[in-house]
């Protein structure tokens, strides 16, 4: 385990576990616009890809298991994507002791923004790639471009993040809450 010296409001020196203080972290990139490292924006946009990769892969599924057309199984894609990010969010919010209103709140803050660039991303390289609209599950085209789309979506996503982070918005706001 990895630890880390910070400072607290106050100018003490504290010592805390790399994965269990975000504080800090999220106090320093609060009050110093573009500092917030990469490696929180990346673990913010994998947090947020994961939920994403569940609700696409699980809308792809049902809608191409249904038969639906392509775009009624991309509209419940990104539905379930959208739903899926905001719930891992959640989850870890209400399991710090935040009530639900507070919690749905801070979720939709601090999501939205990586989900909506990560869904766009993510279903414009599949839309753009030649016949992996009409890919079924048995196809390894549908599974190489979904899985080479989430990885594009995830680059493209994590500057973004970066940048949320660093204005003290996005996950930011979440990592308020895993103290």
């Amino acid at each position: 385990m990895q630890h880390d010296t910070h400072h607290d409001q106050h100018g003490r020196h504290t010592d805390h576990a790399d994965h269990t203080d975000h504080s800090a972290h999220t106090a320093h990139a609060a009050h110093h616009p573009g500092g917030a490292s990469w490696s929180m924006a990346a673990r913010a946009t994998l947090h947020c890809l994961t939920g994403c990769a569940i609700g696409e892969i699980l809308g792809m599924v049902i809608g191409t298991a249904l038969g639906w057309g392509n775009m009624e199984t991309m509209v419940l894609a990104i539905v379930l994507a959208f739903f899926f990010g905001y719930s891992l969010t959640l989850r870890s919010i209400l399991k710090a002791g935040v009530d639900f209103r507070t919690a749905l709140r801070v979720a939709f803050a601090a999501d939205t923004l990586s989900i909506a660039v990560m869904e766009l991303i993510d279903n414009g390289v599949i839309a753009l790639w030649p016949g992996a609209m009409d890919a079924t599950l048995a196809d390894s085209l549908f599974w190489g471009a979904l899985a080479i789309s989430l990885a594009v979506a995830f680059v493209v996503t994590t500057p973004v993040n970066k940048w949320m982070i660093g204005r003290g918005k996005g996950h930011a706001v979440v990592h308020q809450y895993h103290h």
